[in-house]
């Protein structure tokens, strides 16, 4: 009974609402949704892809055909799938190519769209998502939020608010190995410090030890959890008016250390500090037997800022000792490519290298010309991943742990607000079309005005939340680290 008056429902409400006639233009044209889910590559475990019509459509039919379970949606302009239709759908149809096909309604006349593709692949992708939700401005620091998303459902939590921390600036959160038991972020201010999360236990760490040039900067963690890798940097911003970059940050000196999380001792190599070359956004392959960073000759700045170019470099880490290579090696030339390269992230299998490239500079996030590039770490093979950039920034990259999907922020929308995106690699290390985070309102990225900074996948939930920040930022001393 209950079955049928659902039916009764969808159907009269579908037709005083529509009113469709049965002569339908058609026409080639894919149709005006927004986001852009069109021939697209999902994973089995996304949420509902729920978007909008453009251009004045008012009434729409939605058909999603698969090869073993098919479904028609009648509603207006915004479209929003049941969680639980989608779930049984999607795992139906694990595997499969399922087509989608709008009719719709646009200033009184039905149009046919030309139908579009949903590949459902078997391999997952993490599901928790973190990120800094913060305004895309220069001085506004009040409403920062370290926020956590599950990418299968809709639900979103905070896990640090600097409401609660004095207005205090939070740098992004990042995990080891895409573990939620093993995570930090800096919390800068007077209270500051990096928080440090192992299996739930909560450390704040003032990770300057004598002599450097400051706290640390850009982190990551070692495979094996003992060791984090920093960068220390004096950093500067400036506004300038060249082109649409709006605001240039850069570095007058940088080096890097690596802090030894059991014993608090920091240490590092000449061949990674001193004044001729500014090494920055240092991460550690997957094995921990290398430690890839990016390093320019230094220039005067600012008024060689355009000639500042970064390469992408490497050198051996011994993590039984603590110790580096006799040498630094040259993955991708800046000058050969005349690009800068910054942000390298491996993926978990040890396969691949994605790293973000500009004109110039280690700030890429106001250079509309900013995009991923991929480096086969086997082969040596550079992929320039054009199926994935834009004409706006692409950059702030993490990789799932089973090294097949990635997330990266991009401002391809307006070139202001930042949103993550998912790219597909399959196992020929094809990247596919990217897709936009769904949301449970597809209004939502209308409406919103923040960004999505620093985006990062985990496989599990982060084991403690805003007020347990709140504590450690009034309550608890930073403890101290000094040199080995």
């Amino acid at each position: 009974m209950n079955k049928l008056i659902t039916y009764l429902i969808l159907v009269v409400s579908f037709c005083s609402a529509c009113n469709r006639p049965t002569n339908v233009r058609k026409t080639d044209s894919l149709p005006p949704i927004y986001p852009d889910y069109t021939n697209i590559t999902i994973p089995v475990n996304i949420a509902p892809l729920n978007f909008l019509l453009r251009e004045g459509i008012t009434s729409s039919e939605i058909s999603v055909q698969g090869t073993h379970l098919s479904f028609t949606l009648y509603q207006n302009e915004k479209v929003q799938f049941s969680m639980k239709r989608w779930k049984h759908f999607l795992e139906s149809e694990v595997g499969n190519k399922v087509t989608v096909q709008i009719t719709a309604k646009s200033n009184g006349e039905w149009i046919s769209y030309a139908p579009f593709y949903w590949t459902i692949v078997p391999e997952k992708i993490d599901p928790y998502l973190s990120y800094r939700l913060i305004e895309p401005g220069y001085e506004v620091w009040n409403t920062i939020q370290l926020c956590e998303r599950n990418v299968e459902t809709f639900r979103e939590r905070v896990l640090a608010d600097n409401n609660l921390t004095d207005g205090t600036c939070m740098n992004c959160h990042i995990y080891g190995n895409q573990d939620a038991s093993l995570s930090m972020f800096h919390l800068r201010g007077s209270n500051g410090g990096t928080i440090l999360n192992r299996n739930g236990e909560l450390r704040k760490i003032n990770t300057k030890a004598d002599g450097q040039i400051s706290p640390a900067i850009y982190g990551n963690f070692h495979p094996s959890g003992k060791y984090a890798v920093f960068s220390t940097n004096t950093i500067i911003p400036e506004f300038h008016a060249y082109r649409n970059e709006r605001l240039e940050v850069y570095d007058t000196e940088s080096d890097l250390i690596v802090l030894d999380l059991e014993s608090n001792k920091v240490f590092s190599s000449p061949l990674l500090s001193g004044k001729e070359n500014l090494e920055t956004f240092p991460v550690f392959s997957a094995d921990g037997k290398t430690l890839y960073f990016c390093s320019a000759p230094a220039v005067a700045l600012p008024d060689s800022i355009q000639t500042l170019k970064y390469n992408l470099c490497s050198i051996a880490f011994h993590e039984t000792n603590g110790s580096f290579g006799t040498q630094i090696d040259t993955l991708f030339h800046a000058l050969e490519h005349n690009k800068s390269a910054c942000h390298p992230k491996t993926s978990p299998d040890g396969r691949y290298l994605l790293f973000t490239i500009a004109d110039y500079g280690t700030f890429p996030i106001w250079h509309q010309e900013t995009d991923l590039q991929m480096i086969d770490l086997h082969t040596g093979r550079l992929d320039s991943l054009a199926i994935v950039n834009s004409d706006r920034s692409d950059t702030y990259h993490s990789w799932s742990s089973n090294s097949r999907w990635f997330v990266f922020a991009s401002k391809r929308d307006d070139g202001l607000y930042g949103k993550p995106y998912f790219s597909y690699v399959d196992k020929q290390g094809t990247v596919h079309k990217p897709f936009v985070l769904p949301q449970r309102d597809p209004t939502k990225y209308d409406d919103m005005l923040k960004s999505f900074n620093i985006p990062e996948l985990s496989k599990g939930q982060v084991p403690f939340g805003a007020g347990d920040i709140e504590k450690i930022h009034k309550n608890v001393p930073a403890e101290s680290v000094s040199n080995r």
